[in-house]
């Protein structure tokens, strides 16, 4: 079943092999992802500088920086390793220090794909999470911590900053 809602998702895609990146490129649009792509580690930070995607795809053995030194400089961004290094202890090394999921190449694209699904699922449903921790809410009355706005039944209502305070 397709996510309506993939088309508001950038993936990064960070591989030096222009055929893996080519075809990722091709199915992850074909999905409805918008793709922005890196062929080094070095590229791969200006890029990240630039965008902020919502998921990243990272190759380990780069050009420039690794990708290893690359996660490291990563935050708040689902990476997952797509590599093919298969020892145990990289797995664990990278999962540990940050990758969200590890994929060996060769891989089955569909494999990958529910995997990147899953991954902006749990994202989304953090950043939900998020938003509610910031929402106080009773009966009908509804606060965002964050904007300051408060709503009764669905209708803004304007406070001062006192006003705020004391129904806080």
């Amino acid at each position: 079943m397709e996510d309506p809602w993939r088309e508001m998702y950038t993936i990064a895609v960070i591989d030096d092999d222009i055929f893996i990146g080519d075809m990722l490129e091709k199915a992850l649009s074909k999905e409805g992802y918008q793709v922005i792509r890196a062929y080094s580690g070095t590229e791969a930070l200006l890029l990240l500088e630039r965008r902020r995607p919502d998921l990243i795809l990272l190759d380990l053995m780069l050009p420039g920086l690794s990708g290893e030194q690359v996660i490291e400089k990563i935050s708040d961004i689902p990476v997952i390793v797509v590599s093919a290094r298969t020892s145990v202890d990289d797995k664990v090394t990278l999962l540990t220090g940050g990758a969200v999921d590890y994929v060996t190449k060769p891989f089955d694209i569909r494999e990958l794909m529910a995997r990147i699904s899953a991954q902006i699922r749990a994202a989304e449903n953090q950043r939900e999470k998020s938003r509610e921790e910031k929402m106080l809410i009773f009966e009908e009355i509804r606060m965002d911590l964050e904007t300051r706005e408060v709503s009764v039944e669905g209708k803004l209502v304007h406070l001062t900053p006192t006003e705020f305070a004391v129904l806080k």
